[in-house]
């Protein structure tokens, strides 16, 4: 029985933990400037780490910039985001949440920003209209930097779709996406 309380807790610490404060909700401009806001600091976090991979998002069909956080407690974790997607063909930008669940054993906090890269307008659309779900049938393969869009220090994660991973430390050299839902937020379109 004690086993059961044990793991009673830690599931309501983890919950507690992975939960934004409660807050007043700021207005749609508002929540949309705030992500407007992370979405410029990955961007720039990323250019400084990988000078060329401005130039790859420049000419990509489209792109998309979450900021997510993440926990793992013991055997459990998720995380969660926010960020834009960005249609070049009629300059329009789409906001969209992430959420991620994981399993295994570890512990620890993480903060760390994504950034997509869409090779065909295609892609990008199949992104935004059906949302995206990474699992463990996703492979991710890191790129020679010399066929076809191969971008340096980006990863293949699905045809026509390459991945930045952008923490503290610089560049990511490995994405961890699995278990990983991205949707359009309704909230804010």
């Amino acid at each position: 029985m004690q086993i059961n309380q044990f793991f009673r807790v830690l599931g309501v610490a983890f919950l507690l933990l992975a939960t934004p404060p409660l807050q007043a909700a700021p207005d749609k401009e508002a929540q949309r400037a705030e992500v407007r806001k992370s979405t410029k600091a990955v961007l720039k976090h990323l250019y400084q780490a990988q000078p060329a991979a401005r130039k790859a998002v420049e000419s990509a069909a489209g792109y998309a910039v979450f900021s997510n956080f993440g926990m793992k407690i013991f055997f459990a974790g998720g995380g969660s985001g926010k960020g834009i997607a960005f249609d070049r063909a009629n300059n329009k930008e789409i906001f969209m949440d992430m959420l991620e669940v994981q399993a295994g054993l570890g512990i620890g906090v993480k903060k760390f920003g994504l950034v997509f890269v869409f090779e065909n307008p295609r892609a990008l659309r199949s992104f935004i209209d059906s949302g995206w779900e990474a699992g463990a049938q996703t492979s991710v393969a890191a790129t020679d930097g010399k066929q076809g869009m191969a971008l340096q220090g980006a990863l293949s994660v699905s045809p026509g779709v390459w991945l930045y991973q952008v923490t503290d430390k610089g560049l990511a050299v490995e994405a961890t996406i699995k278990g990983t839902k991205y949707y359009k937020n309704d909230d804010l379109n």
